[in-house]
């Protein structure tokens, strides 16, 4: 598989969960921490690979660019743009480390669907999934705005902001052949971590 030069790929790593109550992105499953496993995953489709993380000493290990956020305490939206001011390309695939049984078909998915939108995201599990999908360098003004507005008090809500803003599309992946819902569950405490544990050791 050749490697996209026009895509970045970006992690957001979000640190210490106050549910969790430690770092769960540097939890071992099988021996690898979270983060790897998104990491080899993120590995064989893109060029550049940028940690969006307010703690970039503990992911010297990983040999990644880092970009920290300007907007403090502000929520995945600041760690989205911090990653969007240090890329590179017009486009950038997005995603968290709370979904570790995300899988390559999925990204691909994503990666080669056709639209023209800011933002491409997905409405998976029930829920729509804004922490993995495709985000446009151009909309850093729109985000800055809404950061400016909302600051620490916004978090998941200045994101949700900002897709009602934008020009969003959002695909419906139940129907493909690859497609489950467990793809996008979201590892927040110990018993999603260990859920995630027993269904990667099966």
């Amino acid at each position: 598989m050749k490697k996209r030069q026009n895509i970045t790929g970006v992690i957001l790593s979000g640190g210490k969960s106050s549910r969790m109550g430690e770092n769960k992105s540097l939890l071992k499953i099988n021996g690898i921490t979270v983060i790897e496993i998104i990491l080899r995953l993120m590995e064989p489709f893109f060029e550049e690979i940028i940690l969006s993380t307010n703690d970039p000493e503990e992911y010297k290990f990983l040999g990644l660019k880092s970009a920290e956020d300007v907007y403090r305490n502000s929520g995945p939206l600041a760690g989205i743009h911090s990653a969007l001011k240090n890329s590179a390309t017009e486009k950038n695939f997005v995603i968290s480390c709370d979904v570790p049984l995300m899988s390559a078909e999925m990204i691909e998915y994503f990666l080669n669907y056709e639209s023209r939108s800011d933002i491409l995201i997905s409405r998976a599990a029930g829920y729509l999934q804004p922490l993995v999908g495709i985000y446009n360098k151009k909309l850093l003004p729109l985000i800055e705005n809404i950061l400016e507005e909302t600051g620490s008090r916004g978090n998941h809500k200045s994101l949700h902001r900002l897709l009602d803003a934008a020009d969003t599309t959002i695909i419906d992946p139940a129907g493909l052949e690859f497609y489950s819902d467990e793809l996008f569950f979201n590892m927040n405490n110990k018993d999603d971590y260990e859920a995630i544990m027993k269904r990667l050791m099966e």
